[in-house]
């Protein structure tokens, strides 16, 4: 994939503050073009790994770049189809606009140890730490390039950095001046599952932006943009009923699909509408310094799949944000604030009165931030900075929290001598949810037998704070499994027999806990990049020791003693059950019946024991994953270019935990796919553009759904997307076909996620200066 660079690229420090040079061949000849243009295309810098300009060969992180030509011309139609190809990054899609990405470990639905930025600003959401990549407000065009750290970023970056770290970095109003517009359309298969009858599936969208610099004080950028989706198919059917392949002694599986339309038990899938507009304005000062002024709009709707079901984000689901920033050499005086309006009712989680459980979150995030660098007596580089965060929340299913105050600052140094490369930092964060600070330390030893050749081992630490829903989480549900104690009627008094005469729905309560402690990651890491003569290569292996990892538990899967001792608490005569009869009947037990349950003799059934408590969240020990990544990237000429990387990842092993804590249960870890790879060969040309990248993705075996019944795997994968188009008018018009899944294979990336067929988008792109 041309501008696709694994592991690390070429080139020297190219710091924004003076630092000195390593030795250089001796001067040759200059090249010619086509020549210089592939070097030029290898000394990427980058800023992600420490928040300093440097070139990917010295970044003290393991990282990909992908660049804005690829970005354009990829047959990706969202960014999980363009990060998939990044080695070591586990994409999932599934819905129309629901997608889940992460580096080095299984990605499940709700992610929130990926930390996701926009030129530096944080888009997570706060109130659980998850993305929705739609509220991304970025026109694909202006995007210069994506950075993409593979591996804990906490050091520099602080919460949500677990598992790394995604900068998408945009072009500057005066780089990309000019007046611009993209308009998409298209269909996507959907033979198979809930839609098969309803034929294909349709998708269209535009952007446009216009970029201006009347003079060399300001500059300015506007873009907008929308996009809309039908929704794809739902798997239909029962999921295969098979061993846990964690714990062959427990059987998952054996759930049906609910229907995809508005019956009792099933919800109608649905589709995405995106619109979006972002406004920046550069204002250059006579000292070097400049001034950056932003604000932006995204909305969306669809699905968005959780471990209690999915959600149905609502129209008029917003985030808002502003943003202001002074920056003068390698000084930056940052504060933005991200605003959050949605609500988004569950499909199929139910209130105790039976209407659905409504997710509901308005959040106001403002953040300060100010980082540095500075040479030190010739061979040291000094880092540092810090931030200042403040949420204030209302949130439905956790009225109990209400705001949150957080504070971090970061040192870090690298030293320069010879062909040897350190690099050592540490952070510390305070959140107000927290008694004690975060330390994340990382430290990075580089050896460069040659310039363009190194080597670099490193050890890492970071951290996720508990979310506001973790600690607050507050919200009573129909539990999702019918009881039904009709054997029992016989055995009881006659006036209590009317209360088992049907089966029903018990009430439960999901409640978060304010003890939690913070999630942290050890990981240590080897690797190599190196260049030889227009071939890039990258090595990485790696251990990541996740531990006190946050869980969302069902504490009746967990042995009794345990559950008991971490919150399982049941119905009793002082606090009679309160259920729902499948007829709706609204029931609570009296206190003689729950007596009377709770004494049936083992030979009928007993005891009976109903929890009233039933999920949490919980700390969990210590959880081991390891894996390899290997890649290459070769420039043929100036305009083609190909790539081709692989990826393992081991089965995620539960380590012996500390005695206060509790060991990781074999029932709650997804197993990952082992085997990832991918390839791909892109060609643009005056005249034409191409495209071309086949991804393949082993089984993955997935626990985090509404109940052990969904449990189960989804079957490997091999996707094949391509793109080809023309250029018109010198280059300024460019109209392309982009299809994915090419194959039309049936793809399912996440057990309870939609079905992927073949899809195919028609693009006309223009861009005049």
């Amino acid at each position: 994939m041309k501008g696709l660079i694994p592991a690390a690229g070429l080139g020297l420090l190219c710091a924004t503050v003076a630092f000195p040079q390593e030795p250089r061949p001796s001067p040759s000849p200059a090249p010619p073009p086509e020549e210089d243009q592939m070097v030029k295309r290898s000394e990427t810098v980058v800023v992600t790994a420490s928040k300093v300009e440097t070139t990917l060969i010295n970044a003290p992180a393991t990282m990909s770049v992908i660049s804005g030509d690829t970005i354009v011309d990829a047959p990706a139609q969202n960014f999980g189809d363009l990060l998939r190809s990044v080695p070591g990054m586990n994409v999932t899609q599934t819905s129309a606009r629901d997608f889940n990405i992460t580096s080095r470990q299984a990605t499940g639905t709700l992610t929130n140890s990926q930390l996701v930025l926009l030129d530096g600003r944080s888009i997570y959401l706060d109130f659980f730490g998850l993305v929705l990549w739609d509220f991304v407000p970025q026109n694909p065009a202006d995007i210069k390039q994506i950075e993409v750290v593979r591996g804990p970023a906490s050091a520099v970056w602080g919460a949500n950095a677990l598992t790394g770290v995604i900068n998408i970095i945009t072009k500057t109003p005066r780089e990309a001046q000019g007046y611009g517009a993209t308009l998409t359309g298209g269909l996507f298969g959907r033979s198979v599952g809930s839609r098969a009858d309803e034929g294909t599936g349709k998708s269209a969208g535009g952007n446009f932006t216009v970029a201006r610099a009347p003079n060399d004080t300001l500059a300015w950028r506007l873009s907008a943009g929308y996009f809309y989706s039908d929704s794809y198919s739902r798997p239909q059917g029962q999921v295969p009923r098979i061993p846990n392949p964690v714990d062959p002694s427990v059987t998952v599986g054996g759930g049906s699909y609910p229907p995809d339309r508005e019956v009792l038990g099933g919800y109608q899938n649905e589709g995405t509408k995106q619109p979006k507009a972002d406004l920046r304005v550069d204002q250059e000062f006579s000292n070097g310094g400049r001034m950056t002024y932003q604000g932006g709009y995204s909305g969306t709707t669809g699905i968005v799949h959780t471990g209690i079901g999915p959600f149905d984000i609502q129209s008029g689901s917003y985030l808002t944000y502003g943003k202001l920033q002074y920056a003068k050499g390698a000084l930056k005086i940052a504060g933005f604030g991200n605003f959050v309006d949605c609500d988004a009712p569950n499909e199929l989680a139910r209130a105790p009165d039976g209407s659905p459980v409504v997710l509901g979150f308005k959040t106001q995030t403002y953040d300060f931030e100010v980082g540095h660098s500075t040479v030190v007596g010739g061979k040291h580089l000094l880092s540092y900075g810090g931030n200042a965060r403040r949420n204030n929340f209302d949130i439905t299913i956790a009225p109990n929290g209400k705001d949150r105050s957080e504070f971090g600052a970061y040192l870090q140094e690298e030293y320069f001598v010879d062909r040897f490369r350190l690099s050592g930092g540490l952070r510390v964060d305070k959140f107000g949810n927290l008694d004690d600070p975060f330390f994340s330390p990382r430290v990075s030893l580089m050896f460069k037998p040659l310039v363009n050749h190194s080597f670099r081992v490193s050890y890492n630490r970071a951290f996720r704070a508990p979310s506001l829903i973790n600690n607050f989480l507050e919200q009573e549900i129909l539990a999702p499994r019918t009881i039904d104690l009709r054997p029992l009627g016989p055995l009881l008094p006659a006036p209590l027999r009317p209360f088992v005469a049907s089966p029903f729905l018990l009430v439960v309560n999901n409640v978060g806990r304010t003890d939690l402690k913070a999630q942290s990651l050890t990981a240590y890491e080897f690797a190599y990049t190196g260049s030889v003569g227009n071939t890039t290569l990258g090595f990485a292996v790696y251990q990541n020791d996740m531990d006190d990892d946050i869980n969302f538990t069902n504490l009746t899967t967990l042995p009794l003693a345990v559950a008991l001792a971490n919150g399982l608490t049941f119905y009793s005569a002082a606090n009679p059950a309160r259920v729902v009869t499948t007829g709706g009947q609204p029931l609570t037990f009296p206190p003689v019946l729950m007596g009377v349950l709770a004494a049936v003799p083992p030979q009928f059934g007993g005891p009976i024991l109903l929890p009233s408590v039933a999920s949490t969240y919980l700390n969990f020990g210590p959880l081991r994953q390891r894996g390899v990544e290997l890649s290459l990237e070769h420039q043929f000429t100036s305009n083609v270019s190909g790539y081709v990387n692989y990826s393992y990842q081991n089965t995620p092993k539960a380590l012996d935990p500390d005695a206060d804590q509790l060991r990781y249960p074999l029932t709650e870890i997804n197993l990952p796919a082992k085997n990832r790879f991918n390839a791909g060969v892109s060609a643009s040309a005056r005249r034409f553009v191409a495209n071309a990248q086949v991804s393949f993705v082993d089984k993955a075996f997935w626990q985090d759904v509404l109940n052990p019944d969904f449990a189960g795997f989804t079957d490997r994968y091999t996707l094949v997307n391509a793109t080809v188009g023309a250029k018109w008018a010198d280059g300024k018009v460019v109209t392309s076909l982009k299809g994915t899944n090419l194959l039309n294979k049936t793809v399912q990336q996440h057990i309870y996620g939609d079905i992927l067929k073949i899809g195919v988008i028609g693009e006309v792109r223009v861009f005049v200066k």
